[in-house]
């Protein structure tokens, strides 16, 4: 329950604490990412894997930031403003909520990957795809799945969810560098391996999306709530990506490896499309996640 506050300062928490939300899915979900495209295509990175290295270290290190942010204004948050943040007896409250589960976890997640990015070799690939797996797995601790009936089951297609985009757009930022700065055949060996990993990945990423939504809704009507709008929005933001990549795939990829300059320039553009997108969606699911309930 919230305690009695002004206006001002209940907006003020929550809109803190969602931009939080997002920014630690956003840096999260990039180190995962990162951590995962490094173990497929890390040997083959000449002259990016040390920049590579450095981008991730920083993804992870904020992410680490914001996770720890958004976790402190919990306490706020239950008191509907920003001084509840310094009132121990609500700390201690979340520090007894799953919230603390999925906070360790990430946190250990983060800096695991952190490590695994600084060790060379098969042991800091290993160690930074644990990282990644649990601070990935994290996300089952808390939210809509934990709380639903079918907790097993929804936590399955969740993961699986998340497995998908967090490759996929811990992926882009990699592409987008190798491709300006790995030689032309290079660049369109690594693109054209990724894009086969995308034929399955993202149907995957969609179908598995799909029926957790239609788990946690349980009905079509709830389309027309709050919750179900924007979960519209996220749906057609994963179209129009699923059209980006299919471009990426059947046109754009063959031209690089043709060593089309178009090619080239069309790709790049692609993926820099691509990262907005997913960072849109990402912004809609912190809104989501944090303001509204499937079942209200």
């Amino acid at each position: 329950m919230r305690g009695t506050t002004t206006t001002e300062g209940f907006v003020l928490v929550d809109v803190v604490s969602v931009v939080c939300r997002a920014l630690s899915f956003i840096t999260l979900l990039q180190a995962a990412g990162l951590a995962m495209f490094r173990a497929l295509f890390g040997s083959e990175l000449v002259s990016t894997d040390p920049r590579l290295r450095t981008y991730g270290i920083c993804a992870a290190l904020l992410g680490a930031l914001f996770v720890a942010a958004h976790y402190v204004l919990e306490a706020g948050r239950m008191s509907g403003e920003l001084a509840g943040v310094l009132d121990p007896s609500l700390q201690a409250l979340v520090m007894l909520s799953p919230a603390s589960v999925a906070f360790t976890w990430r946190l250990a997640g983060l800096i695991l990957i952190v490590v695994g990015l600084r060790v060379s070799g098969a042991a800091g690939t290993t160690i930074g795809l644990l990282g990644a797996m649990l601070a990935l797995a994290a996300f089952a601790q808390v939210g809509h799945t934990a709380a639903d009936p079918d907790r097993g089951v929804t936590s399955l297609f969740l993961l699986t969810h998340l497995l998908a985009v967090a490759f996929w757009y811990g992926a882009l930022v990699p592409l987008y560098v190798i491709t300006g700065h790995e030689t032309l055949s290079t660049a369109a060996r690594v693109a054209s391996r990724f894009s086969a990993f995308a034929v399955w990945l993202i149907p995957m990423l969609f179908v598995a999306g799909l029926i957790l939504a239609a788990l946690l809704l349980g009905s079509v009507t709830r389309l027309a709530t709050p919750y179900g709008q924007l979960l519209l929005a996220k749906i057609a933001g994963f179209a129009v990506l699923i059209v980006l990549a299919s471009i990426n795939r059947w046109r754009l990829v063959p031209g690089l490896e043709r060593g089309s300059t178009y090619a080239h320039v069309a790709f790049r553009r692609s993926v820099l499309a691509e990262m907005l997108l997913v960072t849109a969606v990402l912004c809609i699911t912190a809104v989501l996640t944090t303001f509204y309930s499937p079942r209200d």
